[in-house]
C-alpha cells in the first residue's frame, strides 16, 4: 500500500470547499475523473457511518467515516466492496485494501485556503491516481468558487 499526498490552494471560502467536496452534484462533477457515474450514498454524515461510493451499476466500496469536523477534515477508511448495492463480506482479494484511509482537509491561508489530500493506493493503481486526482482538484477548486 502507498500513501498519496495531493494539495491545491483555493481561494474561496472553506465552506464553498468543503460543499463542492460533499455536495451530490459537485462530488459527481470531480468523481467523474476517476469513473463516470461515480456517486456516494450515505444516510448521516457522523462519525461511524457507512458511506458507499458507487458506479452507475452500484458497484464500487463501503467505507466507514472515521473523523469528521466539517468543513475542516473528513478521513475514510475503507472497508469492503460492494456489489449491486449491496456489502460484500470481507473477502481475500478485499483484505488486501480493507483498513486503508483516505482524507481531505483543509487548511487556512492568509490569501487563500489548501485542500490536502491523503489517500492510501494499491500498487497497480498507483501511476493511475498520481495522474488522475489532480484533475479531480481541478474539478473541486472550479466548483468552490
Amino acid at each position: 500500500m502507498n500513501r498519496l499526498h495531493f494539495s491545491i490552494d483555493i481561494k474561496a471560502p472553506k465552506a464553498k470547499i468543503w460543499n463542492a467536496l460533499w455536495n451530490d452534484h459537485c462530488y459527481r462533477d470531480w468523481a467523474s475523473v476517476f469513473f463516470e457515474g461515480s456517486y456516494f450514498v450515505c444516510d448521516q454524515w457522523k462519525e461511524g457511518h457507512t458511506i458507499l461510493f458507487l458506479d452507475p451499476d452500484q458497484n464500487g466500496i463501503y467505507s466507514i467515516i472515521e473523523t469528521l469536523i466539517p468543513e475542516q477534515l473528513i478521513q475514510f477508511k475503507h472497508i469492503g466492496t460492494v456489489k449491486k448495492g449491496e456489502q460484500m463480506p470481507i473477502d481475500d482479494d478485499s483484505k488486501v485494501w480493507s483498513g486503508a484511509t483516505e482524507q481531505y482537509s483543509i487548511t487556512e491561508g492568509e490569501h487563500s485556503n489548501t485542500l490536502h489530500v491523503a489517500i492510501d493506493v494499491m500498487d497497480e493503481h498507483l501511476d493511475f491516481m498520481k495522474k488522475t486526482f489532480p484533475l479531480a482538484l481541478k474539478k473541486i477548486a472550479q466548483n468552490s468558487i
